[in-house]
């Protein structure tokens, strides 16, 4: 009896505490909207974009923080402002699209680190690295559902048309589509999400959640919206698995979840019934002819 009492136990504990529920929360929905917006720069293969944007929005905290406005709206603007350099310098210079990113994602964060030293600003700069879902506040919750819930809504109700584009720019084009409202659009989205994301495992581990779980769906099924759907089941269970091993073992939360988002992705790259290593269907005839 006591035997079957301790898993339950185990897993009713840390909700116990306030800020293991602010936290599974937030690791939750951020579970869910990094793979719906990671799945656009997967198949647009700008992964790194993700990163990118997520170091550029340092500029705005810090710049935020000094005026006292609220955080959200200074890296919103500095994550927009660089989303925008890369696209002028791909359209207009003979810059390639990497080393415009590389040039931007250097450059937005020496001088974000700047202005921490000269505004004397006292931003969080290991909690922004590398996160503090522990950390977060009712009110932290509460806007982390808020940017779900629009992007979400969002993706919703232009997913046709994000389609098109994502899959034929140029086609989108001739079609008489906004494309540069379009991409005005997935940047934003793409912003808001890192901001909501960087307190469950800091930019510097963001691009996890918003391409780990993505790729994993990517190789289990074949439909961008079945990607979606099966990216966002994986990255809100490896938050929830990830935030009770941080628990239990007591290690940082946000490698925690990165590295079981990165168990899954093994386990699918060794087991997907089409892909895998494994158990791929030509693998399974050599090995039948073999014998």
């Amino acid at each position: 009896m006591i035997l079957m009492n301790l898993p339950i136990d185990w897993l009713i504990e840390p909700l116990t505490f306030e800020f293991m529920r602010h936290a599974l929360a937030v690791g939750v929905m951020a579970g869910i909207v990094c793979p719906v917006i990671g799945s656009y720069l997967i198949v647009q293969r700008i992964s790194m974009l993700g990163d990118v944007m997520a170091h550029s929005v340092l500029p705005g905290l810090v710049i935020a923080f000094f005026l006292k406005v609220d955080i959200l709206i200074g890296a919103f603007i500095t994550g927009i402002i660089s989303a925008f350099t890369i696209a002028w310098l791909r359209v207009q210079t003979r810059v390639k699209v990497d080393a415009a990113m590389a040039l931007v994602f250097s450059s937005f964060f020496a001088l974000g680190v700047m202005l921490i030293t000269l505004f004397r600003s006292k931003v969080d700069l290991d909690g922004y690295l590398f996160g503090n879902i522990l950390g977060v506040t009712t009110t932290d919750v509460w806007r982390t559902g808020l940017v779900t819930l629009v992007v979400l809504g969002l993706v919703k109700l232009f997913y046709k048309e994000m389609l098109f584009y994502t899959f034929d720019r140029i086609g989108a084009e001739a079609m008489g589509l906004p494309v540069n409202l379009i991409y005005f659009g997935l940047m934003s989205a793409v912003t808001l999400t890192i901001i909501a994301s960087m307190q469950t495992v800091g930019v510097v581990l963001v691009v996890s959640l918003l391409v780990g779980p993505g790729i994993t769906a990517y190789l289990l099924v074949k439909e961008l919206n079945q990607m979606m759907i099966l990216g966002a089941v994986i990255g809100s269970i490896a938050s929830v698995i990830g935030l009770y091993i941080s628990y239990y073992v007591n290690v940082p939360s946000g490698p925690a979840i990165v590295l079981v988002n990165f168990t899954f992705f093994v386990l699918a790259l060794l087991l997907s019934p089409s892909q895998g290593l494994l158990t791929r269907p030509e693998i399974i005839r050599d090995r039948s002819n073999n014998d």
